[in-house]
């Protein structure tokens, strides 16, 4: 990278046109998470209740590069290509002779890489039929971006909060409410689990199994429904590599500009 390089910015035309999937470059295949209740591998059907099969085949996918949307794209466009910063000061106060950069992905409208995430899980859920969706959030950057897009494909939006958070951070949950999203402290009395849980436990400040317990019992009995989640997933891991192949582009432009040429064989897709 040039010394004096303060920001790089991309053109519209520079947003990655498909996702990155890092499952072909393990040396096996990652072993498959187990059902619940039978202790095997689980299979497609077993996940169908929660999820739409675009999503599915997706987490499941071993293909290298999977493509975006157009639709996605469309709405990436809101915010990307983010912009890449030099970290100057950093530097300066770590002593250091390295150059160190940073993506800055809070141009997102909710001020977070989670939507990245977001956007395609609500447009996967909508053209399978979904019109609803479930999902927990700690924080709440999660359950923020999930509302918005929710709101961008036009489906409902049901969030389980951990209580402390709830309560602790309320213009989160009013973020989450602008955009339409219903966002309620957990554990609460709107499902089974909560209402046990918050027997058993009374003066509980609420975690993040519990509210994701709550989430999935919701969309578990609504055939309208679809549980969310922004985390664990092959599949948000998927979502994520618009960032890093966006710094990518950022290289080989610049390393073509000065003329090295050991940039020009890498293998992209743009």
């Amino acid at each position: 990278m040039p010394k004096n390089l303060y920001k790089a910015v991309l053109g519209e035309a520079d947003i990655p046109t498909h996702w990155y999937n890092i499952v072909p470059d393990f040396p096996t295949p990652p072993a498959p998470p187990l059902h619940p209740g039978t202790g095997q591998p689980l299979v497609p059907d077993d996940l169908t209740a929660l999820f739409p099969m675009g999503l599915i085949e997706q987490e499941a996918s071993a293909e290298r590069w999977i493509e975006i949307p157009e639709p996605v794209r469309e709405i990436y466009r809101l915010w990307r290509p983010s912009p890449l910063y030099r970290a100057f000061r950093l530097e300066q106060a770590l002593g250091t002779k390295a150059r160190i950069y940073y993506k800055y992905e809070g141009s997102s409208p909710v001020g977070s890489h989670k939507a990245n995430s977001s956007v395609p899980q609500a447009y996967f859920n909508k053209i399978a039929g979904r019109t609803r969706l479930t999902t927990e959030t700690g924080a709440g950057q999660w359950g923020a971006a999930l509302a918005f897009a929710a709101e961008v494909f036009g489906l409902e939006c049901d969030i389980w909060q951990v209580r402390s958070s709830f309560e602790g951070k309320p213009y989160r949950s009013a973020q989450m409410a602008v955009f339409g999203a219903k966002a309620v402290g957990s554990p609460s009395e709107l499902t089974e689990v909560g209402r046990q849980l918050r027997l058993k436990f009374p003066d509980t400040s609420g975690s993040l199994g519990m509210a994701i317990s709550e989430a999935i019992e919701e969309a578990a009995k609504d055939p309208n429904a679809s549980y969310s989640l922004g985390s664990v997933l092959n599949l948000v891991l998927l979502h994520q590599t618009v960032i890093g192949q966006e710094v990518l582009v950022v290289v080989v432009v610049v390393c073509q500009g000065l003329g090295l040429w050991a940039c020009s064989g890498s293998e992209f897709i743009f």
